[in-house]
């Protein structure tokens, strides 16, 4: 961990190791994905590792959001389903925003946990080259 890391109440610590091996040593800040329509954690996923992005429904109300600055490339992307190789497609989802000296985001990294068998992976990462970066750390 680095001495400035933020991680967010009800992040796995499974999860939150992952995304500190996947940084490149600049502070992160971890948190969870919890859906705004009903508090659910556990969700469906599309991500698009190639060009950065990902998309989630969740499990228990469909509600469907993007995190990040997804929604802006969504229709450049070829999204595929995640899906663990114990055959769920639920996933617990957790996003490090690597930071800059500055404090602006300069990478996205998203993770998920498989609550059936605890199998981790990660999914997507992409880079931000652009500011202001505030907003995208509420996008999750």
């Amino acid at each position: 961990m680095h001495a400035d890391d933020r991680v967010e109440a009800g992040v796995s610590a499974e999860l939150v190791a992952l995304l500190r091996t996947a940084d490149d040593r600049r502070p992160v800040r971890v948190v969870s994905s919890v859906c705004g329509a009903c508090g659910g954690r556990v969700f469906r996923v599309l991500f698009d590792e190639v060009e950065g992005g990902v998309e989630r429904a969740c499990a228990a109300c469909g509600d469907r959001a993007f995190l990040a600055d997804s929604e802006e490339f969504w229709e450049e992307a070829d999204p595929e389903a995640a899906c663990c190789p114990c055959g769920n497609e639920r996933f617990e989802i957790a996003v490090a925003f690597s930071l800059a000296a500055d404090g602006e985001v300069r990478w996205v990294t998203v993770a998920l946990r498989c609550p059936q068998d605890g199998a981790l992976g990660i999914c997507a990462d992409w880079k931000i080259d652009y500011g202001p970066t505030d907003h995208l750390l509420t996008m999750t």
